[in-house]
């Protein structure tokens, strides 16, 4: 996956960081189409250093975020750390899915960061992946 991005960091990082989640979370949405024949649901804790996150995500259709997780730190490097739960919530938003964060401890903005980015990378993996017991789409209602 490769984004591309202009965005107006004269002024500050925030568009450019809600616009790249806005646009990731479409392109989910888009990618999985009806979801027929995949997991939906997706969970991974992942260790980083002294951090530890839990990720769990459901592809429902419907968004739903709780993100439970301070940043020591206002910046990491030059980036404002509340824009990662920016991030996030752009994407939660557009990829329409629940979406759950939760820090167990940390105490190193950047490797809570990045614990977040790789965790949703290995969620995203298992509820995206292909389920081969289901046949249809995986719900009840037979739509997400």
């Amino acid at each position: 996956l490769t984004i591309k991005c202009n965005g107006d960091l004269h002024v500050d990082q925030h568009h450019t960081v809600e616009d790249v989640g806005i646009c990731l979370g479409q392109a989910i949405k888009e990618a999985l189409g009806d979801k027929t024949g995949i997991y939906r649901y997706g969970h991974f804790t992942l260790p980083m250093e002294e951090t530890l996150v839990t990720i769990a995500l459901d592809l429902s259709g419907r968004y739903a975020m709780v993100f439970n997780a301070e940043f020591p730190t206002d910046k990491i490097g030059e980036f404002d750390s509340e824009l990662v739960e920016d991030f996030w919530q752009a994407m939660a938003a557009n990829a329409l899915c629940n979406f759950h964060v939760i820090l167990h401890h940390g105490r190193n903005s950047h490797h809570i960061s990045e614990a977040i980015f790789k965790g949703t990378a290995r969620a995203l993996r298992m509820a995206t992946a292909a389920d081969g017991r289901l046949t249809g789409i995986p719900s009840t209602k037979g739509s997400l």
